[in-house]
């Protein structure tokens, strides 16, 4: 009588064991870009470049590879799919593409520092400010400075705070890059309401600022009028009535936009950073890094995005900024470059 009211048994589902992915094979570096925004010899390359931090420490010949686990990850960041989405796609479940996710997120922060840096020696920073005065005639320009929104699910902790200004819940993430378009600093640690300026004032390129510059011989950051103008952050004028201060002006947005267009083609490449990311806060920022890491390096190894022919730029010597002796502070950093380059 007992064993008519137990509940029947599920039958037990079978192990399947996947194969190898075949796709590094099977499909051109152009399919490749497709579905994995980069090549095979890039594969390859992040494949060596992470396979301390991710060959499994086992014999098991079912143990995913380097190569497998790097191509989930890439599939990931490339679709932004759900993560159900990426198993059944490649062939496997939900719960293992999680994990490699992850994995694979963490080696990237790990190496972050390789590749994305602030230049501190000085050939970096005569590259960059001439790269800068070449695509723009703007001075002594060391990177532009904005912040982006990543979409999240609405957390269940601090939910109001992550509501942006356009009221959905985000991720607000600092960047500066540099003429290229390759980061040089990330900062993402913020919800979405969190302001811009407070969150620049917060990071360590501010203390590192503040504490390291010596006026325009160092070089300045570009940001809009969301930050407060000081001697190493040169912001538009407010209200320009001089000719010079207009043309400051019309350079310096000139100048500044490359930050602008980073963030598209970042998000453009990850196609995650674009969609509403279904993770907590923490992970989110983490990905945005992994993500970060992965455009340098595909800038580094030229890995051209559909109908993308971006084209590099290298002088020798940077132009000469005269030095400023006046009172060091942003308003009157931005007078004297406004008067000396664009007074004519």
């Amino acid at each position: 009588m007992a064993a008519l009211l137990m509940p029947p048994l599920r039958p037990r589902k079978d192990r399947v064991f996947r194969g190898t992915i075949s796709h590094l094979t099977n499909l051109n570096d152009d399919e490749l870009r497709r579905r994995y925004r980069f090549g095979k010899d890039s594969i390859a390359y992040l494949c060596n470049l992470l396979q301390d931090r991710l060959r499994r420490p086992t014999n098991k010949a079912t143990a995913l590879t380097v190569e497998q686990q790097v191509c989930i990850a890439l599939r990931f960041y490339a679709s932004g799919s759900f993560l159900q989405v990426i198993g059944d796609t490649l062939g496997y479940d939900k719960g293992t593409v999680s994990r490699v996710v992850s994995d694979v997120t963490d080696a990237l922060i790990d190496i972050k520092d390789d590749f994305v840096s602030w230049p501190t020696d000085v050939d970096s920073i005569n590259r960059i400010k001439c790269g800068f005065y070449r695509q723009s005639n703007f001075p002594n320009v060391l990177g532009c400075i904005d912040c982006t929104h990543v979409r999240i699910q609405a957390p269940s902790d601090d939910e109001p705070s992550y509501v942006n200004r356009k009221g959905y819940h985000s991720i607000n993430v600092q960047a500066v890059c540099d003429f290229e378009g390759r980061f040089t600093n990330i900062f993402a640690n913020w919800p979405g309401s969190t302001h811009d300026s407070h969150i620049f004032n917060t990071s360590t390129l501010s203390n590192y600022l503040q504490t390291n510059h010596r006026g325009l011989i160092d070089g300045v950051i570009l940001g809009d009028s969301g930050y407060a103008c000081r001697p190493y952050l040169l912001t538009p004028y407010a209200n320009p009535t001089e000719r010079h201060q207009q043309r400051f002006n019309g350079c310096h947005a000139s100048t500044r936009s490359v930050i602008e267009r980073t963030f598209g083609i970042l998000k453009r490449r990850f196609h995650v950073l674009h969609s509403e990311v279904r993770m907590k806060p923490e992970k989110v920022c983490r990905i945005f890094g992994a993500c970060a890491v992965l455009h340098n390096i595909a800038l580094s190894r030229n890995e051209p995005l559909v109908n993308d022919d971006g084209a590099g730029v290298r002088l020798d010597q940077p132009v000469q900024v005269p030095a400023f002796l006046g009172v060091q502070d942003g308003r009157n950093t931005r007078e004297h470059v406004a008067r000396v380059f664009f007074n004519h």
